[in-house]
């Protein structure tokens, strides 16, 4: 069956009005009297800290390694026991440690708002509606609505026809994304650990960005431009940026080889006085 009908059919009661939709869940959490876990944004997101703490500092680690090997490489090309490309293969390496570790602290830095966010925003136990599960339900919803608007509108239909092509790789991946989702989506009353809410924040999280991916290239087509282009700058920029960095590495490998040919060939004064006594 295609795909589009399937997804359809699973939220065939999802109304255009998300902020409706999360409305009626949140009714029927305050019903059933299920205590969802008004503390699980928080929870989740000191975890994530946690953990994204810990990436760096093995990304950290990472960097002195490969700091450490580059130079050790430097002084065994001066010693003609290692090659230019090995030292940059080294000095490659290195830049991609210091990358990978920039991008764990800035990881941090992101981790820590969203704990405080998360803490600022632990409801009152009298307002359900606010909870964690209930809140990331309505974000779910709203992005189901957002597309289901696509599938029920024929203008719609007819502008962005890729939005309902399941064949479209941007329409396929957001349709990919909204099964995972909906198969982490905590059943009503079901008691929902830190992990599970994680996994579905992060579901949900996925979801929005997929969707969004989807309906920009969409409307990218309809307006009869190749959304995947790259600007043809950037791919000037980039070439002129790797010959500039190869003729660098390049010159310092001549400029170390002929240091090393020119020591060799000179003999200190100390010996020579040595050798005339």
């Amino acid at each position: 069956m295609n795909p589009l009908l399937l997804l359809a059919a699973e939220w065939w009661w999802i109304a255009p009005a998300a902020a409706g939709a999360g409305a009626v869940a949140a009714v029927g959490l305050r019903r059933r009297g299920i205590t969802s876990g008004r503390r699980l944004a928080f929870d989740a997101a000191r975890d994530d800290l946690s953990e994204a703490r810990h990436e760096a500092g093995q990304r950290k680690r990472a960097v002195k390694l490969a700091r450490v090997e580059y130079a050790r490489l430097l002084a065994e090309r001066t010693a003609s026991r290692a090659t230019n490309a090995d030292v940059a293969s080294a000095k490659r390496a290195l830049q991609q440690a210091e990358r990978e570790a920039k991008a764990s602290t800035a990881d941090v830095r992101s981790r820590r708002v969203h704990m405080n966010v998360a803490r600022a925003e632990i409801p009152a136990a009298s307002k359900r509606e606010r909870f964690p599960v209930a809140r990331l339900n309505r974000a779910h919803d709203a992005v189901t609505a957002r597309w289901m608007d696509y599938e029920t509108d024929p203008a719609k239909l007819i502008a962005y026809p890729t939005m309902s092509d399941a064949k479209d790789p941007a329409t396929a991946a957001f349709l990919s994304a909204s099964r995972h989702a909906l198969d982490l989506r905590p059943s009503p009353g079901a008691r929902v650990t830190t992990a599970d809410f994680a996994a579905y924040r992060d579901a949900v999280a996925h979801l929005e960005r997929a969707f969004d991916v989807a309906e920009h290239t969409a409307k990218a087509r309809a307006n009869g431009v190749d959304p995947n282009a790259t600007p043809l700058w950037q791919d000037t920029a980039q070439q002129a940026f790797t010959r500039a960095a190869d003729a660098l590495d390049s010159a310092a490998g001549a400029a170390v080889s002929a240091f090393s040919a020119w020591s060799s060939r000179r003999k200190p004064k100390n010996e020579e006085t040595r050798d005339d006594s």
